[in-house]
């Protein structure tokens, strides 16, 4: 054996586990992806969502490797990324413009770079940065024809995300957490803690910014993050924040269920009205708690609305008792809803007194 193959093969055995594991992460959540109903003419581009913090640039360096050539020259898919400028903070040009030069260098291509406006009316900071940077990643990866755009969230992130839900006393979705897939988007590094991908970028040799803001108690997800956490970790053990994780998971697959039944369910209450959406009655009275709220909220969602809180389901749930007022209750994005009464015109057979309307607000209802 030459010393060159020698060589060689010592150098992948030298392969870091660590690395390794990311990848199999990554490998994993390329399979939730659908197949192509045909051959495409060139591989599938993926795109990385890329900051240029650690999370990010970590998944970026691993993410290159499904993009090199195989054994037999091709490959399996297309890597590039997009680096979005929220231009909130001095510098931030200087810092997407880094971002690009490293992407580029682990062989990215194309590697696009999105300045975009940040409007906060009617939200927080954090919201509206968050509406402008998904934005910009569609409007990329629709440009550039992208099978999927990876984004960087790590087990840390998803805990955070269930502590949040916590806080807010948000339902069993809300505290499902993050999806490892949502439409375009995969994010396959919700097994990684957030030490994990700072030590991939260590073993490829990049150098991460990282976001004062990630720091600043000005900022909710911020004071969860460098006080809430530590503080349950120190009282409670190490691993709480696995323990999150794994909760997560847990709610998110009785979640799918449960929805998957008030679809259902929806689809067997719900008829068109002239003033918008109604649901049976009688119907609707007789479903579990948890099913009805679901399916109250999933015509609020048709009617354009956003979802309800816990106290709008149960004021719209009480229209049914026939008790004190008939409505309407106003729900969340200019949607109410109120209960049909007999002074209200009916179908001949009369079995629509008491129905759930769901119309938009400011429509008159038809008394």
């Amino acid at each position: 054996m030459s010393p060159e193959a020698g060589t060689t093969r010592a150098r992948k055995r030298r392969l870091d586990p660590l690395v390794g594991t990311a990848r199999n992460h990554l490998r994993a959540a390329l399979e939730l992806l659908p197949g192509a109903p045909v051959p495409a003419a060139e591989p599938p581009l993926l795109l990385v969502a890329c900051s240029g913090g650690p999370d990010s640039l970590a998944l970026a360096a691993v993410t290159a490797y499904f993009g090199r050539p195989r054994r037999d020259g091709t490959r399996a898919f297309r890597v590039g990324a997009v680096v979005v400028d929220h231009g909130l903070q001095p510098g931030s040009a200087a810092v997407a413009g880094r971002t690009r030069a490293q992407l580029e260098q682990l062989g990215l291509d194309p590697v696009q770079l999105r300045r975009v406006s940040v409007q906060a009316a009617g939200m927080g900071p954090e919201a509206a940065a968050r509406t402008a940077r998904y934005a910009a990643l569609e409007a990329a990866a629709a440009e550039l024809g992208a099978a999927a755009v990876l984004l960087g969230h790590t087990l840390d992130d998803q805990a955070e995300q269930v502590l949040l839900g916590l806080g807010r006393g948000s339902g069993t979705r809300s505290l499902a957490g993050m999806p490892a897939r949502r439409g375009l988007f995969l994010r396959p590094f919700l097994e990684l803690r957030r030490t994990d991908t700072e030590q991939l970028c260590r073993i490829e040799g990049l150098a991460p910014w990282h976001d004062p803001t990630n720091t600043d108690p000005a900022y909710l997800r911020s004071r969860v993050r460098t006080r809430v956490l530590p503080f349950l970790e120190e009282e409670l053990g190490p691993g709480v924040a696995r323990a999150l994780w794994r909760s997560a998971r847990i709610l998110r697959a009785d979640a799918d269920y449960l929805d998957s039944l008030a679809s259902a369910e929806y689809a067997r209450l719900r008829s068109a009205s002239a003033e918008g959406i109604e649901l049976d009655r009688a119907g609707l009275a007789g479903l579990p708690d948890a099913m009805r709220h679901r399916v109250i909220a999933l015509a609020a969602a048709e009617m354009g609305g956003e979802n309800p809180s816990y106290e709008r389901l149960l004021a719209a749930e009480a229209l049914l008792r026939r008790q004190g007022s008939a409505g309407p209750v106003q729900l969340a994005g200019k949607v109410s809803v109120y209960r049909r009464v007999r002074t209200q015109r009916v179908p001949q057979d009369a079995r629509g007194y008491g129905n759930l309307v769901f119309r938009t607000t400011g429509q008159p209802a038809d008394h």
